[in-house]
């Protein structure tokens, strides 16, 4: 009785180590790399998303 006891803690607690570095370990890799490799938006779609009727104002060249 003592080992089923003994198996099933370590097993629990196994489990729980391998729960909490998961966790870690996609906390820390998502959002850095997405900021560190964001590109800026394209004319046409800086215009969709403030609703305007022209890209010129988001066009570098056309400033």
């Amino acid at each position: 009785m003592k080992t089923t006891l003994k198996l099933s803690i370590g097993l629990l607690l196994l489990c729980f180590a391998f729960s909490i570095s998961g966790c870690s370990a996609s906390i820390s890799t998502g959002t850095s790399s997405r900021s560190s490799k964001s590109k800026p938006l394209p004319p046409g779609q800086a215009k969709k998303v403030t609703g305007e009727k022209s890209a010129k104002k988001y066009a570098p060249g056309q400033n």
